[in-house]
């Protein structure tokens, strides 16, 4: 590792594909660095938990395997993205991991080499790069840790652990976006900073300025009350959304994404037999803020459990900054940031603070700009950026007195 942050050519490691329905850290955190002029080379998730022979798993192989035999495209200024091609079952053994990780090592070594990459920083969302990123000449690593990815179904969390432990200890900087993950990280690395999840301001803000519904919303009695993102069963309380909304059948819910494929959750269909529940499918990202234009109170209605104790939803501020009041389930990150949310955690409490959200009505101006705050995408990353950097020179400083000391 060199030690140097002169470079502007970044290597990211992501835990999903560039083209997922909602973009999360991983896709904005690479839009923002070519934004300040850093040239970004995106590389796919490799698929932390083993596939199935599902046909779900066979067919994303299939996709993954034709785009990783293509080069790295460009997807926009500054932004390139890699699929890997690995072999797909029983990666996390050493061999078939070894394997893995020195053909990406190689085919991310062509590329730097085609397109004039020096030194680049690593900024990496998961541990299972550790033996590509060996083989490289490289700048700093960054660890961003946004979720406790060893409590999601299927994934070995022995073998996740380990790894991300081995990741804390080599890594010069460790970014979480929760307390809970800084106490995981910060026993193995002293250099942790607790960030919280940010939002588009500008974007959602959109959802403020005057305009027409879509078309599927409008017709939809108010007041509604709106949950955007996906519809997973391991993250959404959906006996809690059936239980409110039976209660109260003058509230229209609005679910805005799609279901996890593969699940069977037995609330799903009641919840579609409801009159007042209204499943309107996935929205683009540009769409969002005109859908949520004609949202009255935005919602966070998470199921709790080892994965999302440590949440803290991105979803938070993008409902803030359309002006949104919120109701959550009492996740950890409520216990820091109380702006604009009322917390509740059955279905009596839950059906109140919505309640008492709709009674106050949207936010305003003064209440968004102290809300949100700095807690923007381009803040956020001047911050760390700023933090790297400085932590670097540390090491230069460090490594030029234990030279002259040596000298003497």
């Amino acid at each position: 590792m060199n030690s140097t942050t002169d470079s502007k050519d970044v290597v990211l490691f992501a835990t999903a594909d560039w083209d997922t329905p909602y973009w999360t850290n991983k896709q904005h955190t690479a839009h923002h660095l070519a934004l300040q002029g850093y040239r970004v080379l995106y590389i796919e998730s490799i698929g932390l938990r083993p596939p199935t022979a599902s046909g779900r798993d066979l067919s994303r192989i299939w996709r993954r395997l034709k785009r990783g035999l293509r080069p790295p495209r460009q997807v926009e200024p500054g932004v390139w993205v890699m699929s890997p091609i690995a072999v797909p079952f029983k990666q996390h053994w050493p061999l078939v991991r070894a394997i893995n990780q020195g053909w990406l090592s190689l085919r991310i070594k062509l590329f730097m080499q085609r397109q004039g990459f020096k030194l680049p920083l690593i900024w990496t969302y998961h541990p299972f790069m550790l033996g590509t990123v060996a083989r490289l000449r490289r700048g700093p690593m960054v660890y961003h840790c946004v979720d406790d990815l060893s409590a999601i179904p299927g994934i070995d969390p022995l073998t996740f652990n380990t790894e991300e432990r081995r990741l804390l200890r080599q890594c010069e900087t460790v970014f979480v976006t929760s307390e809970a993950l800084k106490d995981k990280c910060l026993p193995f690395n002293a250099n942790t900073h607790y960030f919280p999840n940010v939002a588009d301001v500008e974007h959602f803000g959109g959802a403020r300025q005057p305009g027409p519904l879509p078309h599927d919303l409008a017709g939809i009695p108010c007041p509604r009350i709106g949950y955007v993102g996906a519809l997973s069963d391991y993250k959404i309380d959906f006996e809690l959304i059936h239980d409110v909304a039976k209660s109260r059948p003058d509230w229209s819910w609005i679910l805005i994404g799609e279901e996890r494929e593969g699940q069977h959750n037995p609330w799903m269909p009641k919840l579609r037999s409801l009159p007042n529940v209204h499943f309107l499918g996935h929205k683009s990202y540009q769409q969002l803020p005109d859908y949520l234009r004609g949202i009255d109170v935005g919602t966070l209605p998470t199921l709790l459990n080892d994965y999302t104790r440590s949440m803290f939803p991105m979803k938070y501020f993008e409902y803030l900054a359309a002006g949104l009041p919120v109701v959550s389930t009492p996740l950890d990150f409520t216990k820091q940031h109380s702006e604009g949310i009322k917390v509740a955690c059955d279905k009596d409490s839950y059906r109140s603070a919505v309640e008492e959200q709709l009674r106050r009505g949207k936010l305003t101006s003064d209440e968004i700009f102290a809300y949100v705050g700095e807690n923007t995408w381009r803040a956020r990353l001047n911050k760390m950026l700023s933090i790297v950097n400085e932590h670097c020179q540390r090491i230069l400083g460090q490594q030029h007195l234990n030279n002259s000391w040596h000298r003497k």
